[in-house]
């Protein structure tokens, strides 16, 4: 089980905030750390400083870490052209030695995108639209050296784009897509994924979508196989029942609530949840959404107490 942490900036943390998570991220021995592509708070908090942008904040992590892996859940498919954004995540996946993960969803934060004059299309279009950034990332990473791309579109077109910089990873870095959505996002995960991520599910909801993922692979002639199963949940471990409790109010949440919709509670509680979450709906991967950044004693538990039962 690949166990990742998982931050939500926009909450309120700069960037030297993130850089000391990441390295207790990396000394800890976790697998990545990941942050959220947001521009506005969410809830009741300040959000200060302001937010961080992920790009220019992985950029920096990739000169500053040697070994975690590196990523969003997710990139907002509204945020950047998506011909500028295969060049900045090409640039950073040289940067970090080929160590890059790239979480790519729609958008979806209509508050936000009204706050910075940002489109966010219907549905209908914003799909669209996304299933050909896709197509126009992937194939600039893909396109050998030495050829272009061009693509034509409803929404984009690209005409003999030398396709460059190249990413430090062949044929490109892993994508991760995920969402609830039982049509298009199944059948845009069988064709661009390279894992499918849910976040905060239960595992009856999970299993049903891996299932929907699965069969549109099938469809198209992939092994199911190839995509790697994942979930995102919020962590709130503690040593004790006081310390999950004064860990709980720290982010704004209660212990019963986080403890159903979560992994909360003692570490042994933390890991047989996991390990049910794995025997029912067939995760490799998990993600903790880590909300208290200035709290490292908690990765330092998880690291010493929950990590070695995963292994």
């Amino acid at each position: 089980m690949d166990v990742r942490i998982f931050t939500e900036p926009q909450q309120g943390a700069s960037y030297d905030d993130l850089l000391r998570v990441a390295k207790a991220t990396e000394d800890a021995g976790f697998d990545a750390f990941f942050r959220s592509d947001h521009f506005l708070k969410m809830g009741g908090v300040s959000g200060l400083p302001g937010p961080t942008d992920a790009w220019l904040t992985l950029a920096g992590l990739a000169r500053e870490t040697r070994r975690i892996r590196l990523g969003t859940l997710v990139t907002s498919a509204t945020f950047r052209h998506p011909s500028v954004l295969a060049i900045s995540v090409a640039q950073v996946d040289q940067m970090s030695g080929g160590r890059v993960e790239f979480g790519f969803g729609a958008g979806w934060f209509e508050a936000e995108h009204t706050a910075y004059g940002i489109d966010l299309p219907p549905a209908k279009e914003r799909f669209d639209r996304y299933g050909e950034q896709l197509e126009i990332i992937t194939g600039l990473w893909e396109t050998p050296e030495g050829e272009t791309f061009s693509f034509s579109g409803e929404h984009f077109r690209l005409e003999n784009a030398p396709a460059l910089p190249k990413p430090a990873q062949t044929p490109r870095p892993p994508v991760i897509i995920g969402g609830t959505g039982k049509k298009r996002t199944p059948a845009l995960a069988a064709r661009f994924a390279d894992e499918f991520n849910l976040p905060f599910a239960d595992a009856a909801t999970a299993a049903a979508q891996f299932e929907r993922v699965d069969a549109a692979a099938r469809e198209i002639g992939r092994d199911p196989k190839e995509i790697t199963r994942s979930l995102a949940l919020v962590a709130c471990v503690g040593a004790d029942d006081a310390e999950v409790s004064r860990r709980a109010a720290a982010i704004g949440r209660e212990v019963p609530e986080l403890k159903e919709n979560g992994l909360a509670g003692s570490p042994a509680e933390v890991v047989d949840k996991i390990g049910r979450y794995r025997e029912e709906t067939g995760i490799t991967r998990v993600y903790l959404q880590i909300l208290d950044l200035g709290d490292l004693a908690h990765l330092e538990l998880i690291a010493s107490d929950v990590l070695p039962q995963l292994s």
